[in-house]
């Protein structure tokens, strides 16, 4: 088995303490381990810059799945990278959606024994990355109110902020272009854009249910449930995994997705930026690899 290098969070709690101590007990059976943690961009490189050759083992959640892919984008390294994953996060949405164990052994023993499988990725136009899932408007809402809340709630604070955005949530008008096709324009308020690589978000919903991350394609979810019933409606559809077939929801696929309006703010894997005027997102095929479920 080749080295691993496993990168936790310095922020991590005891619980999760305890399961990375599980996880190296698995790990450090078949292969050499260092672990090291970080918490800021500055920290992430220098490690990754000393990695050498060794497989990167992410323990934690999307968002630090997602920094350590965008490290290595931004290094031009990741199209050579083999990662692994053991999910610490509070929701875990990629690791449910590409059905790695939610448990800090069984994902231990997938890093070793897994099939290396190419995923795909989606960039956006000023190169920034999105692993799972990117949203604007009711999602994006959330994630505001959310960060707020983790500060004094911890990973509670992500269903507060997700309730908190469906009772007053934005009404945003917006033009959606996929594939060069206009497929929403600003004569009507839209609740929700979601642009998914993968299928899960908020802990296993599927808000995206036909996504994939080894397919080449984008999916593209937009909600013009913006009315009190209606909203009520698209959430139950949401909890029967039905929101997709309703006559308000736009449900698409394609390669390119651009969204424009005025003042609008985006969630891509929980790492919240806006107000943005323009964005637009792309798929890239196979740009890096995992130790996947063969």
């Amino acid at each position: 088995m080749d080295p691993l290098l496993l990168i936790t969070n310095t922020d991590a709690g005891s619980t999760d303490e305890e399961q990375i101590e599980a996880a190296l007990a698995v790990l450090r059976g078949r292969a050499d381990v260092e672990v090291c943690a970080t918490g800021s961009r500055g920290e992430l490189d220098g490690v990754l810059h000393r990695r050498g050759g060794r497989r990167v083992v992410v323990a934690g959640g999307d968002g630090s799945l997602h920094a350590v892919v965008a490290a290595l984008h931004r290094r031009h390294e990741l199209h050579k990278a083999v990662l692994g994953l053991i999910p610490l996060g509070t929701g875990n949405d990629f690791a449910r959606g590409n059905g790695i164990p939610l448990g800090a052994e069984d994902a231990a023993r997938l890093v070793l024994e897994g099939e290396i499988r190419s995923l795909d990725l989606i960039i956006d136009d000023v190169g920034e990355v999105v692993v799972n899932q990117v949203h604007v408007g009711l999602g994006a809402e959330a994630s505001r109110l959310a960060h707020r809340w983790k500060k004094w709630v911890g990973r509670v604070g992500y269903p507060i902020g997700a309730a908190l955005a469906s009772v007053n949530p934005p009404f945003v008008r917006l033009r959606v272009v996929v594939d060069d096709h206009v497929v929403a324009d600003f004569d009507r308020p839209l609740l929700q854009v979601s642009v998914g690589n993968g299928s899960n978000v908020g802990g296993g919903t599927e808000l995206t249910p036909d996504a994939d991350t080894e397919d080449g394609k984008l999916d593209l979810l937009v909600s013009y449930a913006v009315g009190p019933f209606a909203r009520f409606g698209y959430a139950f559809g949401l909890s029967r995994g039905e929101h997709h077939l309703r006559d308000d929801v736009l449900y698409l696929r394609g390669s390119r997705v651009s969204v424009s309006g005025q003042g609008f703010w985006c969630s891509a894997d929980g790492e919240l930026y806006g107000p943005e005027r323009n964005r637009t997102w792309r798929i890239e095929r196979a740009a890096y690899s995992m130790t996947l479920p063969a």
